[in-house]
């Protein structure tokens, strides 16, 4: 499990470098900057273009991850992306964080280290029955199908926590289809793969989760969404991971009640988090010539 919860941790800091560096050259464009124009002054800054290049990195070390563990340990892990961002706000940024945020982002942590720990997640095999593929998909593409209906009307509240909800459900899919598309790889080869559902599936998920994603965004703070996308992945990848491929926990009742409540703190954690840090990302103090 080490080597799945290193690879785990290289893909939640390159997300949050992905997420600082492509935020700060977007915001950085000329105002007057939009639709195409915007596209080829983000081309040009090596700041927007070391974005993907992290965002690549992410998307491999989490391949990498899923192949080799469960992912019911891998999931989880990319919760640890915020605490990066924190760091990395500090240290790249130089923002003054608030010591609620430290304190928050240091429980997270610590209830992530004791859900994996006392949970034990375990076992898993790779191919799961067409019958469970259908069922899962269907209860999984309904929920975020309403859920994205349900977003279409209503206060900026309810369509921020609809979206988020519909698209943490995307990424969660998103997380299984990886999995599976990496175990077609190795089995058949690139050939292969591409004759075969699950890569095709991968691109659709990840392409309605990032349209979800900046749906919510868009419709409301991200006080409200960014908690929803950050805990309800994870949390949803887990049932997947029992549901498809047979990931099992713990057989005590006592680590389990340990387990989920750990699981509940950093969700609470997770929340604070998402208020305390800053909002922007002005550095507190301009950089030393």
């Amino acid at each position: 499990m080490i080597v799945t919860v290193v690879f785990a941790l290289a893909a939640a800091f390159s997300n949050g470098t992905n997420v600082l560096t492509q935020h700060s050259a977007s915001i950085s464009a000329p105002k007057q900057q939009k639709g195409r124009q915007l596209v080829a002054y983000l081309l040009r800054q090596p700041l927007w273009l070391l974005g993907w290049v992290a965002a690549v990195a992410g998307f491999v070390f989490q391949a990498l991850a899923l192949h080799r563990g469960q992912i019911s340990v891998v999931q989880p892990v990319l919760v640890t992306e915020l605490v990066f961002v924190l760091v990395l706000r500090r240290v790249w940024l130089r923002q003054d964080i608030a010591a609620a945020a430290w304190a928050s982002g240091l429980v997270v942590c610590l209830a992530l280290g004791v859900f994996l720990s006392v949970a034990e997640p375990t076992g898993g095999h790779p191919n799961p029955e067409t019958a469970e593929w259908l069922s899962a998909l269907l209860a999984f593409g309904g929920a975020a199908a309403v859920l994205t209906a349900t977003a279409m009307r209503g206060s900026p509240g309810r369509k921020t926590a609809c979206f988020a909800l519909a698209g943490a459900l995307a990424w969660a899919l998103l997380a299984v289809f990886i999995k599976s598309t990496t175990d077609t790889l190795a089995s058949f080869g690139v050939v292969g793969t591409l004759i075969r559902w699950p890569l095709y599936a991968l691109a659709a998920a990840a392409i309605s989760g990032s349209l979800l994603e900046q749906a919510a965004l868009h419709a409301g703070p991200l006080s409200v969404s960014q908690p929803l996308l950050v805990v309800v992945n994870p949390l949803a990848s887990i049932v997947l991971s029992v549901w498809l491929f047979g990931e099992h926990f713990t057989r005590s009742p006592a680590k389990i009640v340990i387990a989920v409540l750990s699981f509940a703190v950093m969700a609470v954690a997770i929340a604070q988090l998402s208020r305390k840090a800053p909002q922007n990302l002005a550095p507190a103090r301009p950089a030393a010539s």
